[in-house]
This record gives structure tokens, sequence and C-alpha cells, in this order.
């Protein structure tokens, strides 16, 4: 202690301020470090608390890795709508895929920029966080990969993520809701598509006057809705089961060939012959608003398509076994079509397409 030439006083007053300086050291990094974790990681971007039917099948596995969030499905709403999205900034997601059809539309094929013409009918969105397949050959199992196909499709949108990604990055409004979805301004093709399939989560619907019968909600079928029903399950529930109206299965039922030497259903995915011109079962939900049907709007209307299964499909060597063991029909009196159309209109969600 002599070498150090302080008193006991001065040894301890020393030591105190040893402790104090070394204890703000650490209270400053600490404090410095809590605030840069902050400015990355936290922000204010609630998780939706989406209404799903408890009788609903299980959702997409996929749908735990992007739950939607307040500004992420936000952000996916306009980008949805954004018609920069093409090359010549004519054609949006939403141009073919309007709310008022159960996000389809009236065109028998879908129509993309100058006017060119897609392979297929463009099909409804609605209840996507519930289905295993999207497209209607099954391409794409991920919802979040799915906005690319019409984006770089020659008879679609023609253009590119990076194209895209160059229209948008100065746009203030955008800058603002990457910020609020994802934390930064950073505008990436990963967030551009995780924030569309979050707007698509969204699009839930299960509130048609079948719902509220079955909810018990003070509705009931009328005469002719109620023989439809029970039609409907006699004939129709095998492949359009479940509470979507769709088992999910890909059948071929004979319908029209589309001729197109680039159409081949679900063979086309697969490469198995015996997929050939079969294609994913459609959701009868809002089947009402969705006309024409089938994979290139083969038909005008559902009393149509009716009348084409009671008069015999194409015989096809992977012809569903429903129509294949039946002499290729399903045998259908004009009543039973009237009361199956009456009941169909049962499963419109008026709330949902906003009609």
């Amino acid at each position: 202690m002599s070498r150090l030439k302080l008193k006991d006083g001065s040894i301890l007053k020393f030591i105190k301020m040893k402790k104090i300086f070394g204890f703000i050291i650490i209270v400053i990094i600490f404090a410095s470090c809590s605030s840069s974790d902050s400015d990355e990681t936290y922000f204010d971007n609630p998780e939706l608390s989406l209404h799903i039917p408890t009788d609903f099948p299980e959702v997409n596995s996929y749908v735990s890795l992007n739950k939607p969030t307040k500004y992420g499905a936000e952000l996916g709403e306009k980008l949805f709508s954004d018609k920069r999205f093409s090359k010549d900034n004519t054609i949006s997601c939403s141009s073919c895929h309007i709310q008022g059809n159960a996000f389809a539309d009236h065109n028998a094929r879908a129509i993309g920029i100058e006017g060119r013409v897609g392979l297929r009918n463009a099909p409804p969105l609605q209840n996507l966080m519930f289905l295993k397949f999207f497209n209607w050959d099954g391409s794409r199992l991920q919802l979040e990969t799915q906005p690319l196909v019409p984006i770089i499709t020659h008879e679609e949108m023609d253009s590119s993520i990076l194209e895209v990604i160059g229209k948008i990055k100065d746009d203030a409004s955008y800058k603002e809701l990457f910020k609020k979805a994802f934390g930064d301004q950073e505008i990436t093709a990963d967030r551009i598509y995780k924030s569309i399939a979050q707007f698509e989560y969204t699009l839930i619907s299960a509130n048609s006057k079948y719902d509220k019968v079955k909810r018990k909600e003070g509705q009931s079928f009328t005469e002719s809705e109620a023989a439809g029903y029970a039609t409907f399950q006699q004939k129709c529930a095998s492949c359009h089961s479940t509470e979507l109206f769709t088992d999910q299965s890909f059948r071929n039922i004979g319908f029209p060939l589309n001729t197109d030497s680039n159409e081949a259903g679900r063979g086309r995915v697969t490469g198995i012959p015996s997929d050939f011109m079969s294609f994913r079962v459609p959701s009868l939900r809002n089947v009402e608003y969705t006309a024409p049907y089938g994979s290139f709007g083969q038909f005008a209307t559902l009393k149509s398509v009716l009348d084409y299964f009671d008069n015999g499909v194409l015989a096809a060597e992977n012809l569903d076994p429903i129509f294949k063991n039946n002499g290729n029909r399903i045998p259908l009196t004009e009543q039973e079509k009237e009361n199956l159309l009456a009941f169909m209109k049962t499963l419109s969600d008026k709330e949902f397409t906003g009609n």
C-alpha cells in the first residue's frame, strides 16, 4: 500500500469510484445493445385475428410461416391492385380476380396485357389458407410461390419481379408500408410474395345462407333448396365434400377438351398419363358468381353443366369412376337440376363478394 502512497480512506474512495465507473459502462453498453436490437426487430405489426370456422379443414402448413398481420395484409392488398406488376402497367392481380365474382372474372380464359388470352379460366380466390394445392393443376403447394407465375407469364403480365421492384422502390407509400410490415423500407421479392399471400389468406368465405342455416341463426332452406341439398348429398358430395365443397382431388370428369397443345391438366405437372386432363375439383362456394365454368370456360351457366352431366360426358381412359361406372353420366331429372341450382345459390356469401 505504501507504493500507492494512498491513505486508507483514499483507497476506499478509489475502489468505490472504480465500481461506480464500471457499473456505468455496463449500463451504457446494455442500453446501446438493447436500443440496436429494438431498432432491428421490434415494430408494431400485430397478427390479424381471423375467424376460422371450426368445421373447416386444417389450414395449409405453410400458413404458420407467414401468418397474416395488420400491415402485411394491408401491403398485400395494395400490391394485389397495382397495375405496375405488368409490363405495360395495365394489368394487376385484381384485374382478373374481382371481388364481386368471388375474386374470379367472367372471361372464359384469363386476359392479360395487350388482350393476350391465357390458357385457363381465372380461378376464384377464397378460403385459400385451407387449400393443399394452388392453380387448376396444383402446380403450387405454397401460396407464397404463386404470385410469380402471372408476373412472368407471357399471356398475363409478361414482366419480372426485378422490373416490378424497380417500378415501386421509390414510392413513398410503399416504403412506409414495407417498414410497418417488416421493420424497414427494403423492398424484396420475398416480402412482396409474403404480403400478397397474407392478404389472400384473409379471403375467408363462410357466411352464406347455407352457413347460417347450419349455425341455426334463424334461417331455413326453402322446399326446393332442401330437396337440392338432398340430391347434392346423393350425387355430388363425393367430390364436392367438406365445408369447402371440394375434396381437393384431381379428376378427369370428361369436360370438352381444350385443344391447346400446352394443356394436359394435372398431367402437365406430374407427367403421369393417368393425370392427363385431370383438374382440381373446384369449390362450389360462391359458384353463382364465378361463371363461366370449366378449366377454360366451356360452360356459360351452371344449368349447362348439369345438362352435360345428365346427357353424358366425354369418354376417356382415365375418366373418373363416378362417371365411368355409370355410363359416363350423372343422371338428373329436370326437377333435380332446378333444386340443385337453388341449393348451390345458398352457398353465395354476399358479405364476402359485396353483392
